[in-house]
C-alpha cells in the first residue's frame, strides 16, 4: 500500500501536530498539510520551521477537501471541534487524533462521523515539556510507541492507513482496546504526573515552613528527575485527569496506600521494613523498559 494523502489538516499545531506535518512533508506523504489553531503567531511559526504548508483560520473551510484530519488539541476540545466540523468532511475521510486519553472519547467521537468518514483513536507515546510548533521535531516518535484503539465501528483500511502513517513516523506501533488503554496508561503516566504536580505543590509549602529558603538551589539531580514532567502543560493534563478520572482517582489511591506504609515505617523506625519497601521497588524499577 502507498501511502499519500491529497489533503492533509492538523487541528491545534503544538508540539505532537507540528511534528507530524513536518513528517508528512518531509516524506511526502501529503501533497499540502494545512494547519489551524487559536494563535496565528504559532501558526506562522508552524510555517516557518515546515510544519504546514499554510494555515487558515476556519476549520470548515479547512476540513471539507481532506482526506486526513489528525485532531491534536487537548482532548476536552474534542466534542466541540467534531460537532463545528465533522458534517463538512467528505466520504472516505480519516479522522485520527494524538490524545491521551481514549475510552469515552473514541466512542463520542466515532458517533459525530458523517456517514463514510472514518475514524481511528490513536495515542503516540512521546513528547516533551516544551509545546509549540516551534518544539516539533521529524525524529520526535522514532522508536516510540504508537497505541492505536479501535474498536467494531473501525473501517480496517482507515486502521491500515493510519498504523502505516505511525509506521512512517518511526514509531512502533500496537493496537488496544480504548478502555484498557485508559486503565494501563493512567497508571503509568497519567499517575505518575499527578505525583509530580503534587510533589511541586508540597514544595511550595515546604518553602514556607523553611522561610521562603531556595529550595531548588538546594536541590541535586533526584528533585529535578522526579519532577521534570511538572513542567508539562496545565491545560492539556487538566482535561487528561478530568477525562480519565475513574481510573486517576483509584491509582492515587493506591500509591496514597504506598505513601502510607512508607510513612508509617519511617515514623515507627522499622528499618527492616523499611529497607524492605525499597528494596521490591528497586527490583520493580529495574524490570521497566524504560527509555531515558
Amino acid at each position: 500500500m502507498k501511502l499519500h494523502f491529497d489533503q492533509a489538516v492538523i487541528i491545534g499545531v503544538g508540539l505532537i501536530g507540528g511534528s507530524l506535518g513536518m513528517i508528512l512533508r518531509r516524506k511526502q506523504l501529503a501533497s499540502s498539510v494545512v494547519g489551524v489553531g487559536r494563535r496565528i503567531e504559532n501558526l506562522k511559526t508552524a510555517v516557518n520551521v515546515g510544519a504546514i504548508d499554510r494555515y487558515v483560520v476556519d476549520s470548515k473551510e479547512a476540513v471539507k477537501d481532506a482526506d486526513l484530519v489528525i485532531l491534536a488539541t487537548p482532548v476536552d476540545t474534542y466534542e466541540r471541534h467534531l460537532k463545528e466540523w465533522a458534517s463538512c468532511l467528505r466520504p472516505g475521510a480519516i479522522v485520527t487524533d494524538v490524545g491521551s486519553v481514549k475510552g469515552e472519547l473514541v466512542e463520542r467521537s466515532e458517533r459525530q462521523m458523517p456517514a463514510g468518514v472514518h475514524f481511528v483513536g490513536g495515542h503516540p507515546i512521546a513528547g516533551k515539556e516544551k509545546t509549540g510548533a516551534a518544539a516539533g521535531s521529524e525524529d520526535l516518535f522514532t522508536g516510540r510507541r504508537c497505541i492505536l484503539t479501535p474498536t467494531q465501528q473501525t473501517n480496517p483500511q482507515a486502521l491500515e492507513q493510519i498504523q502505516a502513517l505511525w509506521q512512517e513516523a518511526g514509531a512502533v506501533v500496537l493496537t488496544m482496546d480504548p478502555q484498557l488503554h485508559d486503565k494501563i496508561l493512567g497508571a503509568v503516566s497519567h499517575l505518575p504526573h499527578a505525583a509530580a504536580f503534587a510533589l511541586m505543590t508540597a514544595l511550595i509549602e515546604i518553602r514556607r515552613e523553611v522561610h521562603g529558603l531556595d529550595l531548588a538551589g538546594h536541590s541535586g539531580g533526584g528533585l529535578r528527575d522526579t519532577t521534570r514532567i511538572a513542567a508539562s502543560s496545565p491545560e492539556m493534563w487538566r482535561d487528561i485527569f478530568l477525562w480519565n478520572r475513574e481510573n486517576v482517582v483509584a491509582w492515587i489511591r493506591a500509591y496514597e496506600r504506598s505513601l502510607g506504609e512508607l510513612r508509617q515505617l519511617i515514623q515507627t523506625g522499622d528499618a527492616a521494613g523499611i529497607e524492605k519497601m525499597l528494596e521490591r521497588a528497586k527490583e520493580e524499577r529495574e524490570k521497566f523498559p524504560i527509555r531515558t
